[in-house]
C-alpha cells in the first residue's frame, strides 16, 4: 500500500504546484514559443576545433570500423544529465541518456559504489556454477512484474516478496539469509529470467525459446516428432527494430537494415502495426509474434490496446508465443514498469524482453518468460558465457530498486508531466514543420512533415549543446535519463522550441 498511497499524495501535494508551475511557464509564453536559443553556440566547422581535437578524432578514425556517422566530439565525462567533451568549453545536455541507456543518468554516485563494492569481491562467475546476485535479481524482475502488472498479471499493490538490499555497503562482503519467520514473503512466482548481455541477445533467446515451444506443442498435438514440426514462422511489424544479430535482424523489417546482408533467417512474415487485417497473418503454423508496445527506433508508434487484444487472442487460438520487446519502452520510461504494465490482461504477452535501462550503461539484458514456457527451456537449451555475470546483476538489481521507489516515480511524474505540456503545443506554434507530438511518459517523439527536418533538428539541437536522437523516417525521439532535472527537461524543450522556430522561419 505504500507505493500507492505515495504516488497518491503526491498528486494531491506535488501536482497542483507543478500544473501551477507550468502554467506560469506557458502563460509567460503565451505570445510565441522560446527563441532564445537560435544562434549556434556549440559550431561543428572544423575551424572551430582546437588542432589537437582534429589530430586526435584523424587518429581514432583510422582505426575504427566506418559504422556510425560521428560528429566531430570526443565526450570525456559525464556528470547526472551532462556530458563533457576534450574541447574545454564544450558541455551537452543528454537528452537521449545514451539512447534511452542511462536511466540513472551519468556518473550516478550510488551505482558507482555498487560497482566498486562488487569489482573489490567477484566479478565473474561462469553460469555453470551459482552466483548470488543473478537469482536476486531474477527475483525482483518477477516480484515487482507481479505487484506492478505485466506478463498477464494485474496490478496488485498488496503482493509481496522479498527483496534484498544491492545498496553500497563498502567491504561488505557476507551475507546472512533472513530467519523464515523475518521474510514477509517467499520468491515470486510464476515466471522465470534468463541474462543475456544485450537486447539483441534476448531478443534472439526469446525466438528460441518460442521456436522450441512451438514444435513441442505442435509434437503434442499432432502425435509426430517434434523435428518434422511446420510450427516455426514469426510475425513481426512494419518499422519495428528487434536488433542486428541474424535472428533479430530478420524480425527487423527496415529494408536499410536487413537489405545488405540477405538472405536473412526464414520463416518471418512482416504486418503493418494496429491493423486488424494483420491479426489474420498469424497461422498454425507460426510459433510467434513479437512486437514493441511503442516502437522506440521506428519512430515512437504505439500499439493500440484493441489490437493487442486482438493479437493476444489470435495467439492463444493458435498456440503462438506472444513477444513484447520492451528494451526501450520499459523498466518505468512509460512511468510504470512495463509499457503494458496497465494494460487489460488480455493485451498482455508470454514474454518479455528488456535491456537498455536495466544496467545503467552496464551491458546486460533479460528474458522476462511465463512458467508455461519457461518449461520448453531445459538444460542445455541455452545459454551464454558472460550473461547474468555477478557484476551486471547485482547493478541490474540496484537499478531497478532505485527505479521502482515511490520517491522516484514521483519525480519521474514531474519529468512526464513537464514534457507533455511543452510538446503539446508545438503542432500549434509549428504548423508547417510538426506534423504530431507521438508517445507518452518518457519515450516522445516529434514528427515532422519533410522527413529531412528530422536529422536537421538533431544537429541545429547539438549545435545548441542538446543532444536528441532521430527516430524513423521522420521524427526526433526524446528518451532523457528518468532522475532528470526539471529545469533541464525545460532548457531542452526551450532549445527544442528555438529550433523549430529557425526552421519555421
Amino acid at each position: 500500500m505504500y507505493r500507492q498511497s505515495a504516488l497518491a499524495a503526491y498528486r494531491s501535494r506535488a501536482l497542483t504546484s507543478t500544473l501551477a508551475r507550468l502554467s506560469v511557464r506557458a502563460s509567460s509564453s503565451s505570445s510565441g514559443p522560446c527563441t532564445k536559443y537560435t544562434d549556434v553556440t556549440h559550431p561543428e566547422d572544423p575551424a572551430s576545433l582546437d588542432p589537437a581535437i582534429q589530430r586526435q578524432l584523424h587518429r581514432l578514425e583510422s582505426c575504427t570500423a566506418n559504422t556510425y556517422a560521428r560528429p566531430p566530439l570526443i565526450f570525456t565525462s559525464g556528470r547526472g544529465s551532462h556530458l563533457f567533451t576534450s574541447h574545454p568549453t564544450r558541455e551537452y545536455l543528454d537528452f537521449s541518456a545514451g539512447i534511452a541507456v542511462n536511466a540513472l543518468g551519468h556518473s550516478d554516485s550510488g551505482f558507482i559504489q555498487v560497482m566498486a563494492d562488487q569489482v573489490g569481491s567477484l566479478a565473474h562467475a561462469s553460469n555453470v556454477y551459482w552466483n548470488e546476485w543473478v537469482g536476486e535479481l531474477a527475483s525482483l524482475l518477477v516480484g515487482l512484474t507481479r505487484k506492478e502488472g505485466g506478463l498477464g498479471y494485474a496490478p496488485d499493490d498488496s503482493y509481496t516478496f522479498y527483496q534484498r538490499d544491492s545498496g553500497p555497503h563498502l567491504f561488505s562482503r557476507t551475507y546472512t539469509e533472513p530467519e523464515p519467520e523475518d521474510l514477509p514473503a517467499p520468491s515470486p512466482t510464476g515466471a522465470k529470467v534468463f541474462i543475456s548481455n544485450s537486447g539483441t541477445e534476448a531478443n534472439e533467446g526469446a525466438l528460441k525459446f518460442a521456436r522450441k515451444y512451438g514444435k513441442e506443442l505442435w509434437a503434442r498435438k499432432t502425435g509426430k516428432p517434434w523435428e518434422e514440426s511446420t510450427k516455426t514462422r514469426f510475425l513481426c511489424f512494419e518499422n519495428a527494430f528487434h536488433g542486428r544479430s541474424m535472428g533479430a535482424l530478420s524480425a527487423t523489417t527496415n529494408p536499410k537494415y536487413q537489405k545488405p546482408f540477405g538472405p536473412l533467417v526464414p520463416g518471418f512474415d512482416m504486418g503493418k502495426l494496429n491493423d486488424m487485417s494483420s491479426v489474420k497473418f498469424i497461422t498454425e503454423d507460426h510459433c510467434g509474434v513479437i512486437l514493441e508496445p511503442i516502437q522506440g527506433e521506428g519512430g515512437i508508434f504505439e500499439c493500440d490496446i484493441a489490437w493487442l487484444k486482438a493479437i493476444r487472442k489470435r495467439c492463444d487460438e493458435v498456440g503462438a508465443v506472444l513477444i513484447y520487446d520492451e528494451i526501450q519502452c520499459g523498466l518505468y520510461r512509460t512511468g510504470t514498469m512495463w509499457a503494458h504494465s496497465r494494460y487489460p490482461t488480455t493485451a498482455h504477452p508470454n514474454v518479455i524482453t528488456m535491456a537498455k535501462a536495466l544496467g545503467n550503461g552496464y551491458p546486460i539484458g533479460a528474458i522476462l518468460v511465463k512458467d508455461e514456457i519457461a518449461k520448453a527451456v531445459t538444460v542445455g537449451s541455452h545459454g551464454t558465457t558472460f550473461g547474468g555475470n555477478v557484476l551486471a546483476a547485482r547493478l541490474a538489481h540496484y537499478v531497478l530498486t532505485r527505479l521502482s521507489t515511490p520517491s522516484f516515480l514521483e519525480h519521474l511524474a514531474l519529468v512526464t508531466t513537464t514534457l507533455d505540456t511543452r510538446l503539446s503545443s508545438l503542432a500549434g506554434y509549428f504548423p508547417s514543420v510538426v506534423s504530431s507530438v507521438r508517445g507518452r511518459g518518457a519515450i516522445r517523439g516529434v514528427g515532422f512533415h519533410k522527413p529531412e527536418d528530422a536529422a536537421k533538428l538533431v544537429k541545429m539541437a547539438r549545435e545548441r549543446g542538446v543532444l536528441f536522437l532521430s527516430a524513423g523516417k521522420d521524427a526526433v525521439r526524446f528518451v532523457p535519463s528518468l532522475n532528470i532535472a526539471l529545469k533541464d527537461v525545460e532548457h531542452a524543450m526551450d532549445v527544442l522550441e528555438s529550433c523549430l522556430a529557425v526552421m519555421s522561419s
